[in-house]
């Protein structure tokens, strides 16, 4: 999701790396749900986090649009995200004690809060947002441990593939160049390669994602 802001109203200014100690220890996050509630829209979920889902819950997407997810346009392009319960404005996932009950496998967006990504030259790193996490006294983890996520260097290429990627195709949204019976088209190819078409979860995702992206380019060119 494309985003315009100035990174030093957000931010402490500074770029950091996966190795990079940064100040976003929580005290795992005792007696805080803050981040869990009246997000919105905006934990727009990638192919990786379907797959997470789809493994630890047992669900397909189908089933998890009807209770949890739903789809919404960003930036041109149809995605899922977490759907937000209207009468508490807390994350589905977000169980009675006040704890995230799919923490092993939650989204990208939520296991790096509140770091944010800044994409540039086909990369990305990240950076601090001093002032969404509402705990204060917040001590030093290496990014790689608090993100906690296996094969990181697969994780990140796909990152980085899957934004610069979709951005392509935003920008000729933005452009006039893709739209109309067109746009539709590509909205529904895409939805069904990456997402309601269900992945293996016996089998490694970087080679799924690896073939629905050949896939997908011999459908849209």
């Amino acid at each position: 999701m494309e985003q315009e802001w100035d990174l030093t109203d957000i931010s402490d200014g500074k770029l950091y790396d996966i190795d990079d100690l940064v100040k976003v220890g929580c005290r795992d996050c005792k007696g805080c749900s803050a981040c869990c509630h009246n997000m919105g829209n905006s934990i727009v979920l990638d192919p990786y986090d379907i797959y997470q889902l789809a493994t630890g819950l047992g669900q397909t997407v189908e089933e998890l649009l009807a209770t949890a997810l739903e789809l919404r346009v960003v930036d041109g392009i149809i995605l899922p995200d977490l759907r937000m319960q209207g009468d508490s404005g807390s994350c589905h996932f977000l169980n009675t004690e006040g704890r995230c009950s799919i923490h092993k496998f939650r989204p990208g967006f939520c296991r790096m809060f509140p770091l944010g990504r800044l994409y540039e030259d086909q990369k990305f790193r990240y950076f601090i947002q001093v002032k969404e996490c509402k705990v204060g006294n917040r001590t030093k983890v290496k990014i790689r441990q608090w993100l906690d996520i296996p094969e990181y260097k697969q994780y990140e290429a796909f990152i980085a593939d899957w934004h610069f990627w979709l951005k392509e195709y935003q920008d000729q949204i933005k452009q006039g160049v893709l739209k109309g019976e067109a746009l539709k088209q590509f909205n529904l190819q895409l939805l069904t390669v990456f997402f309601l078409t269900p992945y293996n979860t016996q089998q490694d995702f970087y080679q799924q994602y690896a073939q629905r992206r050949e896939a997908i380019k011999a459908l849209t060119g």
